[in-house]
């Protein structure tokens, strides 16, 4: 008998034999139990299960059910997997590789940049000699191209006089568009910000004394200046430089009847306000502004 309530216990739910228990402890009479092995006598479930005969209260509402997750769970960030030293021995000789192909030819470069200059622009062979010597060059190469420039412009322009003294049928209209002849420098200004040409206005330039174009890279400018000939004006130039804090490394001047052309390369120091090119463009036409009113005072005077 004992066995079987046993069982039967077993396949009951939880629930079951709660509802089980509370039933025979309130009808069932218990018995005490005997080492005598009799059917007859009967267990009561307390006994079976080992708990007191003591009621257990039924509960009102289940027990609620465990909340679902909601959301994406965040991956796990997998660990960084050490490299064998296969791989980092690998990897250091790729970019030892890479590094000496570089190198290699950076040197071939640096060969073929020398051989194209003279050997009075390197002093050293060390690769800062050489850079520095092609700067020299190609400065001294644009310095000639102006002058070849200022020659060229000025044979055309006696071609064109001859040829207007020989043709008398010519009539105003026409002497007024030659007269109004484009600049002999007008090929080294791309986009002036500063422009006095009639030939030469655009949507980003300003009317100006003269033709300015800077530009910028870095704490390098380049700047180029086309006006009129003043007394003491690459002077007084130079000195307005150094207050603003722009050292001249190159400057290459060429004069054309009363025109002059300035190509200057500066370094922007430390302590400059100048931080873009439109103000450097700024700061020289003001610089020329005060020149050439200087200019104007002293021919008045005079």
């Amino acid at each position: 008998m004992a066995l079987e309530l046993e069982a039967a216990a077993a396949a009951l739910s939880s629930s079951e034999l709660l509802n089980f228990i509370m039933y025979d402890s309130n009808t069932a009479t218990t018995t005490p139990f005997s080492c005598n092995n009799d059917s007859s006598e009967t267990r009561s479930p307390q006994e079976i299960i080992g708990t007191s005969s003591t009621s257990i209260p039924r509960l009102s509402h289940p027990p609620p059910p465990p909340p679902e997750t909601t959301g994406r769970k965040k991956r796990r960030r997998r660990p960084k997997v050490c490299k064998n030293k296969e791989e980092a021995e690998t990897q250091r000789m790729t970019h030892i590789a890479v590094e000496r192909n570089r190198r290699k030819q950076m040197n071939e470069h640096l060969a073929v940049l020398r051989s194209l200059m003279p050997d009075s622009y390197v002093q050293r062979g060390d690769q800062a000699s050489i850079v520095g010597g092609a700067i020299e060059f190609v400065k001294e190469l644009e310095h000639m191209l102006q002058s070849l420039e200022a020659k060229k412009y000025a044979l055309v322009g006696q071609q064109n006089n001859s040829e207007h003294q020989d043709n008398n049928n010519t009539d105003n209209h026409d002497d007024h568009n030659n007269n109004q002849v484009i600049s002999p420098f007008a090929q080294f200004f791309a986009y002036p910000q500063f422009s006095c040409s009639h030939n030469k206005y655009t949507s980003q330039t300003k009317a100006a004394i003269a033709d300015i174009e800077v530009t910028l890279i870095e704490t390098h400018a380049n700047i180029r200046i086309l006006s009129r000939r003043r007394v003491r004006q690459l002077s007084r130039i130079v000195a307005s430089f150094h207050s603003v804090f722009l050292s001249i490394l190159h400057l290459n001047v060429t004069t054309f009847d009363s025109l002059v052309l300035y190509s200057i390369s500066a370094k922007v120091e430390e302590g400059c306000q100048l931080n873009s090119a439109d103000d450097i463009a700024g700061a020289v036409h003001h610089m020329l502004r005060i020149i050439e009113e200087e200019a104007t005072i002293l021919c008045c005077q005079s």
